[in-house]
């Protein structure tokens, strides 16, 4: 009975031996530094491909957009670019006449500039004094702000290199200009901004800062630019 008794036993407690150990618990460190490169991660991509952050340094916008405002631009909703190379995911939609648009600068790629569509590809624009003709028909521009007449010898005058008689604007291309329209270098001075040249549209203003009299805007906070 005893030698039945232990043949009976003996694989149940071999069994018992042969359990796996415990798997050891990663270090609070390793969970940390796993945390933060995944956060990391995650904010590059959100980033490149779908909200990018800037601030406005000048007053070309004023008064949609003031020196010292935060904007968040929305680059999904064009295609974004994706990182080290031309190619772009596929847009929700095309950039459109009123948009506040942030685009490489022609003149200089390393700097960003942010104006307003006011005519696309196939589009005949012309500038008269403070009217712009889109098409032949005055575009109405409630938004714009003039330091001036904009009328010299009882004539509008134009100075500037594209725009004063009517032009075309290129396939793929925008005619841009600043809110404040005497204050602004834009295609009325350098010509036209390239399609693949536009990172997103501005979409929302989240912080701003008068540093001139060095107090929070409280009344721009999480303002929606349309």
């Amino acid at each position: 009975m005893d030698v039945r008794e232990t043949e009976i036993r003996k694989p149940e407690a071999v069994a018992v031996d042969s359990a796996p150990p415990a798997r050891k618990r990663k270090s609070v460190v390793r969970e940390y530094a796993e945390a933060i490169f995944i956060a990391i991660l995650l904010a590059l991509v959100i980033r490149t491909l779908i909200i990018q952050a800037f601030t406005i340094p000048s007053g070309s916008m004023m008064d949609t957009l003031l020196v010292g405002d935060y904007i968040l631009v929305n680059k999904f909703l064009y295609g974004p670019e994706l990182p080290l190379t031309e190619l772009h995911l596929p847009a929700l939609r095309d950039p459109q006449r009123g948009d506040i648009i942030v685009f490489r600068y022609p003149q200089d790629e390393k700097r960003d500039f942010i104006k307003r569509i006011v005519a696309t590809a196939g589009e005949r624009v012309q500038v008269r004094g403070h009217q712009v003709l889109v098409n032949g028909k005055p575009l109405r521009e409630p938004y714009t702000k003039f330091a001036d007449s904009g009328v010299r010898g009882g004539e509008a005058y134009c100075g500037y290199a594209y725009g004063c008689e009517p032009t075309i604007v290129p396939p793929d291309s925008y005619f841009v200009m600043g809110d404040n329209r005497d204050n602004s270098q834009d295609s009325r001075y350098w010509g036209f901004v390239k399609r693949e040249k536009i990172k997103g549209k501005a979409f929302l203003i989240y912080w701003s800062w008068d540093s001139d009299r060095h107090w929070l805007r409280w009344w721009r906070l999480a303002h929606y630019i349309p």
